[in-house]
């Protein structure tokens, strides 16, 4: 029998294929046919980190965590969440720029931990990417309905609902809105890169001035009441901390229902505002000049986030009260704040509708993006099939990657529930982004010689920190998720076995990797 001790003992054997280094270098530095264009500029990094952040986090979470979890101190959830993410953003910044590869985690990975922790990283990216922005293009149907409602015009139920879905007897036949989106992004993707990121910032220059109108607007009409309690009270936290309550009867129980560690579990439920800086790191293959402009499109575009996070979920819980979101509707929470208490200001809900659409768009754009770029690395390795790194001749864009990718999202949009999926993106980021803080000291003991145009200040204890506030924030996202993680992985480990194992380029000897004198055959 293989048990776990035994598949321990075989993942420390299998760190020892490693992508090395000086391979990943020169793979950064080609240049001609079957490589990505470099287009992108520090402007363009920025624009691409704030255009995947800033959209169903900000416009749909931060109500579903303030009613669920935290209350008014949904900001504090946000700031713990842009800790976790601004540690381990100070990691990928090194990364980045010294292995200015597409593939983001997935590449470091290699390079650090080895082929089998490389591929969990890979195949756990799919849940961030592909899945994720499934997920969103199905919001973005919702709100395209809400939006020409305004006009008196509405799309039949059953043609933008889930065959799984019924209301009053209607059965819903296929998502056309949601279809619709992934079609037209994907295919701006194959265009080139250039033009999408020229068709993100404007759609991040529109919604960004959105939300800064909702903050400046929305600050005159917040009453004080409605900051009080500004952390609610958590009655089993009282009982465990007075030793009334034991520990394990506390986590099952009331672990997350506001209190202390309601912002920790609201800080997990928004941290799907934060992942969008992540998919920065996976077009390091694309930027002019990788070593100096991925830490500033990395940092830059997180930082500029993490303050209209903030402001904007002290406005929202300012303005209304957050236990209104319970019923009120947690997806449609912003316009119910405007409508209800911003009278006259009917317009500015008309405007968010467009900006959460605008949102939701450059969202799903770079998370195409980036899950292209995450399965070309891949490919070019030989974990995932060839087609997966085809280039087209003209656009030097992986075109049938993102074909590929445009059938497997789009018949999810058209013919699954939104609901499906929940929060397993974010502990599926999380747990990447952790690995990548491992990878950062691994990678420092072994080529400590390599330059590192960016390095992570106050090593190790910033990526130490950084492992522990995102495994924090992972355990805060419950059991359910942590087991629909393992499923998921559990699959990725068969997809392994049988087709990647089989034609990893490392283990066919194509790239020199050492023998194992105990195991030759390993």
């Amino acid at each position: 029998m293989f048990g776990q001790t035994d598949f321990i003992k075989y993942l420390i054997k299998t760190m020892r294929f490693k992508k090395p280094l000086d391979l990943l270098l020169k793979e950064a530095a080609q240049t001609g046919e079957g490589t990505l264009k470099r287009t992108l500029g520090p402007g363009n990094l920025i624009a691409l980190g704030i255009g995947a952040i800033i959209g169903a986090g900000l416009f749909v979470r931060t109500a579903a965590a303030a009613a669920d979890h935290a209350g008014p101190s949904v900001t504090l959830a946000f700031i713990l969440a842009a800790i976790g993410c601004g540690l381990a953003g100070l990691c990928y910044a090194e990364f980045a720029s010294m292995i200015p590869i597409a593939g983001s985690a997935y590449t470091y990975s290699y390079a650090t931990m080895g082929e089998v922790v490389a591929w969990v990283i890979g195949w756990d990216l799919v849940l961030e990417y592909a899945v994720g922005a499934a997920t969103v293009s199905i919001a973005w149907s919702e709100y395209l309905n809400k939006l020409i409602e305004n006009f008196g015009v509405s799309i039949p139920y059953e043609y933008c609902h889930s065959p799984f879905q019924s209301l009053n007897g209607v059965h819903g036949i296929i998502n056309l809105p949601a279809l619709f989106i992934i079609v037209v992004l994907s295919l701006v993707l194959i265009r080139g890169t250039q033009e999408s990121a020229a068709l993100n910032g404007i759609i991040v220059i529109v919604k960004v001035a959105i939300v800064v109108l909702f903050i400046g607007i929305g600050w005159g009409f917040m009453k004080p009441i409605n900051h009080t309690p500004y952390i609610p009270v958590n009655a089993g936290e009282m009982d465990f901390f007075k030793g009334h309550k034991s520990f394990l009867d506390y986590f099952t129980h009331d672990f997350g229902h506001f209190g202390w560690s309601g912002i920790v579990s609201a800080a997990g439920v928004v941290f799907f505002a934060f992942i969008g800086f992540d998919a920065v790191s996976t077009a390091a293959q694309e930027a002019k000049n990788p070593k100096k402009d991925m830490p500033i499109g990395i940092l830059v575009s997180l930082a500029i986030c993490t303050v209209l996070y903030v402001l904007f979920g002290h406005v929202l819980t300012g303005v209304a009260n957050y236990k209104e979101f319970e019923a009120a509707g947690k997806e449609a929470s912003v316009a119910y704040t405007i409508e209800t208490y911003m009278h006259s200001y009917h317009w500015l809900s008309l405007l968010v509708t467009v900006a959460i659409l605008f949102g939701f768009s450059s969202v799903i754009l770079v998370m195409l993006l980036g899950q292209s770029r995450v399965f070309f690395s891949m490919s070019k390795d030989g974990l995932v099939p060839p087609v997966f790194s085809a280039v087209h001749p003209k656009f030097k864009t992986p075109y049938k990657s993102n074909l590929v990718f445009l059938g497997f999202v789009g018949v999810f949009a058209a013919f699954v529930p939104g609901d499906v999926v929940g929060d397993m993106t974010s502990i599926g980021t999380l747990f990447a982004f952790m690995l990548v803080c491992i990878g950062v000291m691994i990678l420092r003991k072994s080529d400590p010689n390599t330059p590192r145009p960016f390095r992570t200040p106050w090593v190790p204890f910033v990526p130490i920190l950084g492992a522990s506030v995102c495994l924090l924030m992972m355990l805060g996202l419950g059991k359910d998720n942590w087991l629909r993680l393992i499923i998921w992985m559990a699959i990725g480990f068969v997809v392994y076995f049988a087709y990647s194992k089989k034609h990893s380029l490392i283990r066919k000897g194509i790239v020199n990797v050492p023998k194992d004198p105990l195991n030759p055959h390993l």
